[in-house]
């Protein structure tokens, strides 16, 4: 189980969406699928999946939130025919944000939205060494353009095994943004690669709950840590979720619910779900015990 696992919010497509996605990449499984019943959505689909080695969880809970293109996936490929090959799988209903075609940074790649609102870039990245076929990117638009470089020192300081790796910044004729803010940056948490920039362009998105990343904790002192580190939004905070201080939302977790989630036992599965649903920050030995009981 990877440390952050980026979570992806649907209406009902999240069982549709993976079945698609595991049809898109070679290396990809599905590692666990569960339904819980009674919540506030109704029945909700939570899924796990690992495609190309990123571990992604999907989760049909209702049209509260729309997937953006605020958080969008780097996929990197060795050839120009990989490129050309999942380009031609995500954009089938999609939509281009950037055409396939040649940049300053690379010979060939696209941007896209797929058919169930998740956004992808595909680049070819020649002879370079892919250590992560697939990076998480952050957009910083709006209000919160310009604090990219700010938003991953935090990070850096808040996650262990991190740094930052690389930033290149925007020029003196790069307007509207402005120069010196972040055009891109390459940073790793829990030695796990993520990428970030800002955008000073009109855009009709920002950060949402449709996409946030799990954060998976061991002890209850490592979910009192993150949460006291990242909640900036009290308001935000519910189910183990909470907002930070740049409008991401995180899901602070203990790893135990990935079985409790598993379990073949509704009267278990019933049990714990109507616990965590009346928790903010999730409590570890209340999770256990309500788990454990028997009348």
């Amino acid at each position: 189980m990877s440390k952050i696992i980026p979570h992806l919010w649907f209406d009902k497509e999240a069982d549709e969406a993976s079945r698609f996605y595991l049809s898109v990449f070679k290396d990809s499984k599905l590692k666990y699928k569960t339904t819980l019943n009674d919540t506030p959505s109704g029945a909700v689909d939570m899924l796990t999946i690992e495609l190309e080695g990123q571990e992604f969880m999907l989760l049909s809970a209702g049209p509260l939130f729309k997937l953006t293109p605020a958080v969008s996936f780097l996929i990197a490929c060795n050839s120009k025919e990989e490129v050309d090959m999942l380009w031609e799988k995500l954009i089938e209903n999609g939509e281009t944000l950037m055409p396939l075609d040649a940049y300053p940074f690379s010979e060939k790649y696209g941007w896209l939205i797929d058919q169930y609102g998740l956004s992808w870039q595909v680049m070819y990245m020649e002879d370079y060494e892919i250590k992560q076929k697939i990076t998480p990117t952050l957009m910083f638009v709006g209000d919160q353009c310009g604090n990219t470089e700010e938003a991953i020192n935090f990070y850096t300081d808040v996650f262990n095994d991190s740094k930052i790796d690389d930033i290149s910044r925007y020029g003196e004729d790069s307007a509207p943004d402005k120069p010196g803010t972040i055009l891109h940056a390459q940073f790793t948490l829990e030695n796990q690669d993520f990428a970030a920039m800002d955008s000073a362009r009109q855009h009709d998105f920002t950060f949402n709950e449709a996409i946030s990343f799990v954060v998976n904790c061991e002890t209850q002192e490592e979910i009192d840590y993150y949460w006291d580190r990242l909640s900036a939004v009290p308001e935000a905070e519910a189910c183990g979720w909470l907002k930070d201080k740049f409008g991401f939302s995180w899901q602070i977790l203990p790893s135990i619910m990935d079985d409790m989630m598993q379990t073949k036992d509704p009267k278990k599965l019933q049990q714990v779900t109507e616990a965590f649903l009346k928790m903010k920050k999730f409590d570890v030995a209340e999770l256990i015990k309500v788990y454990n009981h028997t009348d």
